[in-house]
């Protein structure tokens, strides 16, 4: 009998926070076993040649929307396979309850485990979910929540005190399907906030809420002045209806009720340079308060312009918008700098037909999983001279460390689970939807070419993702965190 289940030689291995050193890697059970130089194959049932390949963890996508748009298990099925294609072994979906996803409402303890039991035994890797309580019953119950189902994250969503999802309509309550005498305003997110930091306080695990940071009153204001301009159907009117000021006074309530109550925060998907700024801010003034930040692939990579340019249509419809490429370059640099925890695909499958030709209806959101490490590699280490180490960091070591998976996920050490990816950084693809493994049929990066691409994807030991094919059944397990 073999020592080890599978062996990965020769590779670098690239640990966040350490560097790169070059080994090999050996896998038994599941967990990283042993790591050192010339481990003999014979000893492996199974090895896996990475000689001039570079060895990642496997990325934690923290920032994911099973079952937005189709049913739950489709898009398990679907779009974790897309996953793997881009690194990701770990997936960590948002649920709410309201229109979208189950359309409904009502208690979590009776819908999360309808949720668990429509995704166990089709994800392709493995998966949690953050909730978001629409309600105060809700709110309240964010105790048990957090000590028997093994949910550490929580989120609201600022705008929704006055629009829906597309921002065109605003019967919030409809949206929300919450009762009369249900407010979804700054009351509602401090005792939000008051739970979440009390569960916090009870265990020595993280518990965070993470904020969709638009303000509500502003966007009303900014939406009339776009559409009674003449209502132009494009990206940039679409940034113009939610400009970052909304962001950035989002931001700054949000911070300031979170230095009130302790609740450790996490502000999501960072679309601006005004946006960061607000952030660096806030922790400036109040450097006690656990708040950390996130952005995604879409606002680093894609600008309003070029995607209007394109004729690509609504494609790139996004919440918040997609901005300016001077924003862009803007979140680089504190992707650079450090003031950016990590980066996240906020992946929500969209198909085309949904999109449409109308800007206010077009449902918000689109596909990126399969191009979290590419453009990372692509766009960070390559382009920007981003070190290995940090990219690992950005995509699996900090989300790992804020959603309660340090110590199973987030690195290559020992006793770790085996997830690892194997990339071939000199590697070019030019994007298209086919090559994403996606159930989305279109995709706003179509036509990049990225530097940097995926050749293995290992989970828990097995190897589920090789030369642009999964080669194994759906072996996703549900991470209590």
């Amino acid at each position: 009998m073999a020592r080890y289940d599978l062996l990965v030689k020769n590779g670098t291995l690239v640990q966040p926070w350490t560097g790169e050193i070059r080994a090999d890697l050996a896998v038994r059970d599941g967990v990283v076993a042993a790591i050192g130089t010339d481990l003999p194959a014979s000893d492996a049932d199974e090895v896996l040649d990475a000689t001039g390949r570079a060895v990642l963890p496997g990325a934690v996508d923290a920032h994911f929307h099973l079952g937005i748009y189709r049913p739950l298990d489709v898009d398990a099925a679907d779009e974790t396979r897309s996953s793997l294609v881009g690194g990701v072994t770990s997936v960590l979906s948002y649920f709410r309850t309201g229109e979208h996803y189950l359309n409904r409402t009502g208690p979590y303890a009776e819908i999360l485990p309808e949720v668990l039991k429509a995704v166990e035994g089709r994800a392709h890797t493995d998966y949690g979910f953050h909730l978001a309580p629409m309600d105060s019953a809700q709110i309240g119950e964010v105790p048990d929540l957090v000590a028997d189902a093994g949910v550490s994250s929580f989120k609201y969503y600022m705008f929704y005190k006055g629009f829906n999802l597309s921002a065109d309509s605003r019967d919030a309550r409809g949206f929300r399907m919450t009762g009369e005498g249900e407010e979804y305003d700054l009351g509602h997110l401090y005792q939000l906030m008051e739970a979440v930091a009390a569960a916090d306080a009870g265990t020595d695990r993280r518990v965070s809420l993470s904020l969709h940071c638009e303000q509500a009153e502003l966007m009303r204001l900014f939406i009339d002045r776009v559409r009674a301009a003449g209502d132009p159907q494009t990206l940039r009117a679409y940034s113009e209806a939610r400009p970052p000021l909304t962001e950035r006074v989002a931001i700054g309530e949000a911070a300031t009720l979170a230095h009130a109550t302790g609740c450790p925060v996490n502000l999501l998907h960072l679309s601006s340079e005004a946006a960061l700024d607000a952030a660096r801010a806030a922790r400036a003034a109040a450097p006690g308060v656990d708040l950390r930040t996130e952005v995604t692939l879409h606002h680093l990579c894609l600008d309003h312009d070029t995607l209007d340019a394109s004729g690509s249509g609504l494609g790139g419809k996004v919440n918040p918008p997609i901005r300016t490429a001077a924003d862009n370059e803007a979140l680089w640099t504190g992707v650079l700098d450090g003031s950016v925890d990590w980066v996240a695909s906020d992946h929500a499958c969209c198909m085309e037909e949904s999109k449409g030709d109308a800007l206010w209806p077009a449902l918000p959101g689109f596909g990126g999983t399969a191009l979290l490490y590419p453009l990372l590699l692509s766009e960070g280490y390559h382009r920007r001279g981003l070190p290995l180490r940090r990219v690992a960091e950005l995509a699996s070591g900090s989300p790992a460390a804020a959603y309660g998976l340090a110590g199973r996920k987030g690195s290559l050490m020992v006793g770790h689970d085996a997830d690892l990816v194997v990339v071939d950084l000199e590697a070019e693809r030019t994007v298209t939807p086919e090559l994403l493994l996606s159930g989305q049929d279109h995709c706003p990066f179509a036509g990049r070419t990225v530097r940097g691409w995926p050749e293995a994807t290992v989970l828990r030991g097995r190897i589920v993702y090789r030369d642009g094919e999964t080669v194994d059944a759906p072996q996703g397990r549900y991470l209590p965190r």
